[in-house]
């Protein structure tokens, strides 16, 4: 579906519930949020005023208190790190690792995954890893993980082989399948919980596996101008594990 004929089928629903509302001179569509959930979610405004409240707790305690800072910002980046963490609302990598302004390139999706290099089908975290390494020049890939990963716990859950369940989830998560198969093998009979908590380290190994089929980042990795870690956060029991991959002549010399 285009864009306008997404934009028009949107308009056409909201005229059907009464919720459209046209205001001259602009395309303006208001959309009264009714949900009631909870006290925080009792008016309409909750979002508008959480996040205008926390901008300016920001812009007070953070921006205004850091001139320089991010006067050094506006002219550019050089962060030292990039990571790739999960979509999960708990486990904000800026926030375990205090990470401030400019420190890290972020990468965010479902099960902190990085896929193998393919130009086409995964174009966008290609994309990332691209600019982050041959144009910010950044020291250190850190790939982490985390406890109750719920797209761990999907890629454990769904079936290998047959038609898939979701429309973008399972595709995504079975990029990590060969650390389902491990964990599976070497594990077996064991509770699931603790399978799942096992594969959420693999994965990340996997991944950074996968990171090793970009050319640029095996180029860095020769030239000892790029480091690659895996790391895992525990927010259950409040740890953190980091671990170190090295890299010799050859991707067959990988040792975590």
């Amino acid at each position: 579906m285009a864009y306008e004929e997404a934009i028009a089928a949107l308009k056409k629903l909201l005229i059907e519930n009464g919720e459209f509302e046209y205001k001259a001179g602009s395309k303006a569509v208001q959309i009264i949020d009714k949900l009631q959930i909870g006290d925080k979610w009792a008016t309409s405004n909750y979002p508008i005023k959480r996040m205008k409240e926390g901008f300016i707790k920001f812009k007070k305690e953070k921006y205004e208190k850091n001139p320089a800072l991010f006067g050094e910002l506006s002219k550019g980046q050089s962060p030292k790190f990039m990571v790739f963490a999960c979509s999960d609302s708990r486990v904000c990598p800026s926030h375990v690792l205090n990470f401030q302004p400019g420190e890290a390139f972020v990468v965010r999706n479902i099960a902190n995954m990085v896929p193998a290099f393919n130009k086409t089908r995964y174009a966008g975290v290609g994309s990332a890893i691209e600019f982050a390494v041959l144009h910010l020049k950044v020291e250190n890939i850190v790939v982490i993980g985390h406890s109750a990963c719920g797209g761990i716990k999907g890629l454990m859950s769904f079936p290998d082989e047959g038609p898939p369940s979701t429309d973008f989830i399972e595709d995504w998560v079975k990029i990590c399948l060969p650390a389902k198969h491990k964990v599976l093998a070497e594990s077996i009979g064991a509770p699931f919980a603790e399978q799942c908590a096992t594969c959420e380290k693999e994965a990340v190994n996997v991944s950074l596996g996968n990171l090793l089929t970009y050319p640029f980042v095996r180029e860095g990795l020769m030239k000892k101008t790029l480091a690659l870690k895996g790391g895992y956060y525990d927010f259950v029991k409040g740890s953190f594990d980091l671990w170190a991959v090295e890299f010799g002549n050859s991707p067959s010399q990988l040792v975590s």
